[in-house]
Parts: C-alpha cells; structure tokens; sequence
C-alpha cells in the first residue's frame, strides 16, 4: 500500500480516537452510562475500584484489556489490522488524559444518545477504512466476516453483559439509558459499515492474470473470469466478475486502480448471494 493511504487510514484513525475519547469525557463517564464492548467494562471496573480508593483511569484500563484481544488479532485477522487497531486504543488512552471529564449537559437521556452517536460515528470510519478501535471490534469483526450479516448485531449481542451489570450496579434506570446509547451506536456503526450489503464487481482488463492475482492475495471471494471483446477497439479482453461487500469496496478500487490503471470496472448492488461466496475456488 502507498505512503498516502497508509496516512489516509492513520489520519481516519485518529479522528476515531478523537471521537471515542470525547463520547466517553464528555457524555458517558459523566453521565454513569456505560459504552459497549471493552471500554464498557473499562468503565465498570474504573467506577467499581473508585469506593476502594484504588483509582485507575478507564483509559489505561482500556489499553490493558485490549492488550490480549490485539494477540488474539494479530493471528487470526492480520498484522496491519491488529496494528492499527493498538494505534487506536492507545491514541484514545492519550487523547481521555487530554480532554477533561466534564459534561456538556445534565440530560442523561442526551448524554446517552448523543454519546452513542458520536463514538459509534468513530467506531465506523475507523471500520470502515480497514482498522478498528480494538476489543469487542475485532471479535464482532471476525464474525461478521464469517457469517456475512450485520456487524452491529454481533457486538450489540457481545455488549449484553455490560448492560446487566449496569443494572446490577448503578441500577436499572442507568442500564436502561445503556441499553438505549448501545441501540443508538449499533444503528449508527451499521449504517456507515454497512459490510453485510453485497455488491457485484465487474472488471474489464487486459491483464486478468496480474489483477487476478492482485485480487485473490487480499481479497477472500472467488473471482469468475469471461472472455470479452471490445466493442469499439475490437480487442480481446477479460471480464473478472466478483461479489464482494461494501466494506471491501475501497480495497478493490485501490488493488484495481495499483495493478491495471487502465482496467474499466462496473459495480452494482447485489440482492442477494447463493453459494460459495469465499475463495479459493474460482467457477
């Protein structure tokens, strides 16, 4: 991958930190509403040490937990993946220390929706260009990849112990207002993912091999390849077709544009898939 995209992802993964840092500073944390996933129980187990005395930031608690999940990632989805989603969780650790744990209203009910809507915005740009924010993004991610369904119903289903313990401990008016700021982020995350949606590549080159292979080493779909002949040159072509997800548009047009500049690519939306839908069988 070339130097600016490398910085286009490292510069969207910085405002997701961002993001994630001020719906937890500036509406949950004030507001006792707990977020999802591992900064969720961050959180909890921040407020559950404060009557200990024993104070430890949910930020560095944050950096922790994730430290095992981001082994995890590192062997089972990829070394760039788990990399930046470290970057992420360790930009959001810094980022809590810098801006100030103070609300910016006294309505719950607004902390908890707008808090949801301002780290689930972060969590899907950082998602949606190929990162993640760690935690519970990575396993819901790893999922989603595998059953090709929306990735917001997996970490909403993750998230359901966090929303008892809420109850449990600050009582069920505060695991209600979590309940509400964790339906607000799944709906917000799946409509800027949106992965689960399918669409249908058809790519004409004169170098089907090369982009073949381009496609096949960081893509896992089948590719199906028609012999074709230009209309207006008269030449022999290749048509590569392929159904891919939403969230893997942005790595076709950037592997497409890298191998064959000169290759011609249609993209409709797909309705519906039946079959092998994962490589390495080629139809």
């Amino acid at each position: 991958m070339s130097v600016y995209q490398e910085t286009k992802v490292l510069f969207i993964v910085i405002i997701g930190a961002i993001l994630n840092a001020a719906s937890l500073n500036l509406f949950l944390i004030p507001a006792n509403v707990l977020s999802g996933g591992m900064t969720g129980i961050a959180q909890l187990i921040s407020a559950l040490l404060g009557p200990a005395s024993i104070h430890i930031s949910t930020g560095i608690l944050l950096l922790l937990l994730n430290l095992p999940v981001a082994y995890a990632g590192w062997i089972k989805i990829g070394h760039r993946f788990t990399t930046y989603s470290l970057i992420s969780v360790v930009l959001t650790t810094l980022f809590m220390m810098v801006i100030p744990v103070h609300p910016l209203t006294e309505d719950i009910l607004l902390n908890a929706v707008f808090g949801g809507v301002v780290q689930a915005t972060g969590v899907g740009l950082t998602l949606k260009f190929g990162a993640s924010t760690g935690g519970m993004d990575i396993i819901a991610m790893v999922l989603s990849m595998k059953k090709d369904r929306p990735i917001g119903g997996y970490m909403f289903a993750l998230n359901a112990v966090i929303i008892l313990s809420a109850g449990f401990f600050f009582g069920w008016r505060r695991a209600l207002y979590t309940l509400l700021q964790q339906y607000v982020s799944i709906r917000v995350i799946d409509a800027i993912h949106t992965s689960y949606v399918k669409l249908t590549a058809w790519i004409v080159t004169s170098r089907p091999k090369e982009v073949q292979k381009a496609l096949y080493a960081r893509l896992d779909r089948g590719i199906t390849k028609i012999p074709a002949k230009g209309g207006f040159t008269d030449q022999n072509r290749d048509v590569l077709m392929m159904v891919i997800t939403r969230y893997e548009l942005y790595a076709l047009k950037r592997i497409v544009t890298e191998t064959d500049p000169k290759a011609f690519t249609n993209v409709v939306e797909t309705a519906a898939v039946f079959g092998l839908f994962h490589k390495k069988r080629q139809v």
